[in-house]
């Protein structure tokens, strides 16, 4: 009788085991989700504002071109279209950022990195354990009794 009771017993462990294991993997998936989720959201908000602010900047620019050429021209003195050229770099950033290429450049560059590169994405003293953040948060409570 005693067998048949820890086999029954043995059996509950066993399916609430993989309960557990199933709740915990339905978890790690939806969060795993929810922080992509988050992720796009704040780029396309990089995004959006890399646009807005093109719009106010490209207004500039074109303003600053226009009144910088014509007092180069009405002065006769070509050193007024300087300010141009670091305007013009400004200018070609940003609309490759809200419109053009750049972040798919930067996202290949990144995975790049990432595969031949992982030495300089290394933590200082390696990754953080559970024994480096105990040894530090014993050495900062020392006022408290550690047991």
């Amino acid at each position: 009788m005693g067998f048949i009771f820890s086999k029954s017993m043995n059996e509950n462990m066993k399916m609430q085991q993989e309960f557990m294991l199933m709740n915990a993997r339905l978890q790690l998936e939806r969060q795993l989700i929810m922080q992509n989720e988050m992720r796009e959201r704040q780029m396309a908000m990089q995004i959006a504002w890399s646009r807005e602010f093109l719009k106010y900047f490209g207004t500039f620019f074109g303003i600053a071109v226009i009144s910088l050429t014509a007092g180069a021209i009405k002065r006769k003195k070509p050193a007024f279209l300087f300010p141009i050229i670091p305007l013009s770099f400004v200018f070609t950033y940003q609309y490759d950022l809200g419109y053009g290429t750049l972040l798919q450049r930067m996202k290949g560059e990144a995975e790049n990195i990432l595969e031949t590169e992982t030495s300089t994405l290394q933590l200082p003293k390696g990754m953080i354990t559970f024994e480096s953040l105990e040894k530090a948060r014993r050495e900062q409570s020392k006022l408290f009794i550690d047991k």
